[in-house]
């Protein structure tokens, strides 16, 4: 039985990490998030210490530590722009680190937290559960016994957020590097795993809350669209009361992915615990792509662009409050 620790334990995600660590037969024995609505933790681990302030948290880590106890994990699921110094914190407590997506902003990010896995003798690992999804995992296989053949690609995100959002981290692009990275990252992630090295990026639609563009792999080209806005999903599914489209399709075939995610992270977990999760090499090239999407100056309707990026903008009247 591995030993775990948490931080961010009242996010949205985090149930997910909870469920992950209680089926694979181990236990999490502290938990710190600023807000305390983790009454969830009964369901898991109600004995777990909880603490609403970092200081704390990391005294009690200390101590138990030195009580000859060990902690084998830290788990990471606190917004985007504090990943990299909760990492860091893990590593030089002596324990491995289990990071949710982006595991940092940056790609420099990456560089120095490899330095720190070496300082350290630990590792860092991050979720990328879509290369564990039966139907991506079918698709990089086709791809590879495919020989030199180019795909068209096309991708279209959209989940809907409502005004919370705007008032929440996430809203902030200085916190959560924008859209693209807080919704498209693991997208990226997997088109870079399934189609190899990347050729272009440009960048059509960069808005607060959709962002568009075009990506030339070895073996793809792709369309992309990311949106919260639930007027970006088409009008009858609208009127259905659907809050998230997705769509995958290659050289005009859709692939069916709607299904089977339930378990992605407990199968993450097991791959961690068995020594071949995804470390900091997997997740750097996905960071290097959201890096310079914020980076670009988009350039409107020009070129090979995603159909969506003729829907007509619309602003938030929350997110036209906050700014």
């Amino acid at each position: 039985m591995k030993n775990f620790a948490i931080i961010g334990a009242a996010g949205y995600i985090a149930p997910r990490h909870f469920r992950a660590i209680k089926d694979s037969g181990n236990n999490l024995v502290a938990a710190m998030d600023v807000f305390d609505s983790v009454g969830i933790l009964d369901s898991y681990f109600p004995e777990c210490a909880f603490f609403t302030e970092f200081e704390r948290f990391d005294r009690h880590l200390d101590l138990y530590s030195r009580s000859g106890k060990k902690l084998d994990y830290l788990t990471v699921c606190t917004p985007n722009y504090l990943h990299d110094s909760h990492v860091r914190f893990g590593l030089k407590h002596g324990a491995d680190v289990i990071c949710e997506k982006p595991i940092v902003l940056n790609p420099w990010n990456v560089n120095r937290l490899l330095e720190v896995e070496k300082e350290t003798g630990r590792k860092v690992y991050t979720i990328l559960q879509l290369r564990l999804h039966p139907a991506i995992k079918a698709l990089k296989k086709k791809v590879e016994e495919s020989g030199n053949k180019v795909y068209e690609f096309d991708l279209t995100y959209i989940t809907s957020r409502g005004s919370w959002y705007y008032t929440s981290w996430k809203g902030d692009n200085q916190k959560s590097g924008g859209i693209a990275t807080n919704i498209g990252v693991h997208f990226f992630d997997m088109l870079s795993w399934i189609f190899g090295g990347l050729k272009q990026n440009v960048v059509h639609l960069h808005e607060h809350d959709r962002a568009a563009g075009y990506l030339e792999f070895d073996k793809a080209k792709v369309k992309w669209f990311l949106s919260i806005d639930i007027n970006s999903i088409p009008e009858s599914l609208r009127n259905e009361g659907k809050r998230t489209y997705r769509s995958m399709e290659i050289d005009g075939e859709q692939i069916e992915f709607s299904d089977g995610f339930t378990d992605l992270h407990t199968e993450s977990y097991a791959r961690i615990l068995a020594g071949d999760g995804f470390g900091l090499d997997e997740a750097v090239k996905s960071i290097e792509i959201v890096q310079q999407i914020r980076q670009s100056t988009p350039i409107g309707k020009q070129g090979s662009y995603h159909s969506f990026v003729n829907l007509p903008l619309t602003t938030h009247p929350f997110y036209k409050y906050q700014n």
